[in-house]
């Protein structure tokens, strides 16, 4: 099967609330995606986001409260930021969704606090248990983090396979990968976004590279079907609680135990058809 080639780019951001899945020590928003702004645009550019920002109706872009802009390519700027998980409940959140309702019906009203992302709390741990000891996760390094993905259709236009290759992602460390729907942003009802196949994790090795794949079934039917809720994105999550969640991407999602590091700057995949 001849595959279809993307390259996925970094970035901090799931939907645009929370602006960014992941924080400064000062409880701000380290963004590196889509920015909202007073004028109407939103550009694909990395800023410190102020915590206080008010998340619009769920749907609307909003306009994001800039502190100050970051330069990716200037390594001080970049390795200065230490990164933090989000709070619970998250800030700045507009979005109506559990992501594990089998699990964590209730996790929208939790409280937690936010942890540096190489100590973030894991769920009954003990020093005994021997975590792999990981350094400060800067955004220097963040940034480094690079992810290709074939795409092939089956011949009879039944499945996909999803084929990724990773360098630089954060080592000896979990991830995994989510589908992004079509429907998953829908205002009128949005529907819960979940793994890219199932087991639907990945350990990265002592440098941060990695490999992983998944065949879905019929990801891209015609947009033309009634029932098409085509996969448009997909976004490597790296997962600082260090679980797995079978069906569900995270207990919590949006910077609370996952965060997004790559995906597509733009929806995707338009060229491909499936059928059930």
């Amino acid at each position: 099967m001849i595959g279809e080639r993307y390259e996925l780019s970094v970035t901090t951001q799931g939907p645009l609330y929370p602006p960014s899945e992941i924080m400064n020590s000062n409880g701000d928003f380290i963004v590196v995606g889509r920015i909202p702004k007073a004028d109407g645009t939103m550009p694909w550019a990395s800023a410190v986001v102020s915590g206080k920002t008010a998340a619009p109706d769920f749907g609307a872009p909003g306009v994001y409260d800039i502190l100050r802009w970051i330069d990716p390519d200037d390594p001080k700027d970049a390795a200065d930021n230490i990164l933090y998980t989000l709070p619970l409940p998250l800030p700045a959140n507009n979005y109506p969704m559990v992501f594990a309702p089998d699990q964590r019906p209730h996790a929208m009203v939790e409280k937690r606090a936010s942890y540096p992302l190489h100590q973030a709390l894991i769920p009954d741990f003990r020093s005994q248990d021997g975590r792999r000891p990981i350094e400060p996760i800067t955004l220097g390094a963040w940034l480094r983090a690079k992810g290709e993905l074939i795409v092939r259709v089956s011949q009879d236009r039944r499945h996909a396979t999803f084929e990724f290759s990773f360098v630089g992602l954060v080592p000896d460390s979990l991830y995994t990968v989510m589908s992004l729907r079509k429907r998953d942003l829908d205002p009128a009802g949005p529907t819960r976004p979940g793994p890219l196949g199932v087991p639907n994790v990945f350990l990265t090795d002592s440098i941060g590279r990695a490999n992983y794949w998944a065949r879905l079934p019929d990801p891209f039917p015609d947009p033309r079907r009634a029932d098409a809720n085509r996969v448009i994105n997909v976004v490597v999550l790296y997962m600082s609680a260090q679980m797995s969640h079978g069906g569900a991407i995270g207990l919590y999602g949006l910077g609370g135990d996952v965060h997004a590091q790559l995906k597509l700057r733009e929806p995707g995949f338009s060229e491909l058809r499936t059928q059930a």
